[in-house]
């Protein structure tokens, strides 16, 4: 919400997934519309990878944990991979190395998708590797849908 108020209200969450999923349909949209230029042994590898190294192993550890606790080590796997920034280093190497091509929108559909779609943006360390309702997040949303400002800021 702002440099004080670390968290998202269901209204602000969902316009912000409606944000991401604008820039899933422009990639997608010019992904589409040079489809029969895309390498798709490129694309697949590219599409892939982001899960395959940010998300599987965390989500193979959570399911295989009795209580579903796990390392953070995933929680970094998965933050690093699904990064916006990392990728976007991805492919400007990429492009520097091998030139631009368009198997490289795969990678903003996967982020954006991931986003837009299923509401999936960076992991703290202080909730579950899988969603799972947090108890603290839960009472602050029922705050927010209640308490006004101003009389939460008196307390």
């Amino acid at each position: 919400m702002d440099g004080r108020n670390l968290c998202q209200t269901p209204t602000t969450y969902r316009l912000l997934r409606l944000e991401y999923l604008l820039g899933l349909l422009v990639a997608a949209g010019f992904f589409l519309a040079h489809l029969y230029e895309v390498r798709w042994w490129v694309a697949a590898a590219l599409f892939l990878h982001v899960d395959l190294i940010g998300y599987l192993p965390g989500a193979l550890a959570y399911h295989r944990s009795p209580d579903r606790r796990i390392s953070r080590v995933y929680y970094v796997l998965y933050n690093t991979m699904h990064s916006l920034s990392v990728q976007g280093a991805v492919l400007g190497a990429w492009v520097l190395l091998r030139g631009w091509e368009w198997a490289l929108l795969v990678l903003p559909i996967h982020l954006f998708g991931d986003r837009a779609l299923f509401g999936n943006f960076i992991k703290p360390f202080t909730v579950s590797f899988e969603p799972q309702p947090h108890p603290s997040v839960q009472s602050a949303l029922r705050d927010f849908a209640t308490v006004p400002w101003h009389r939460a800021a008196a307390r």
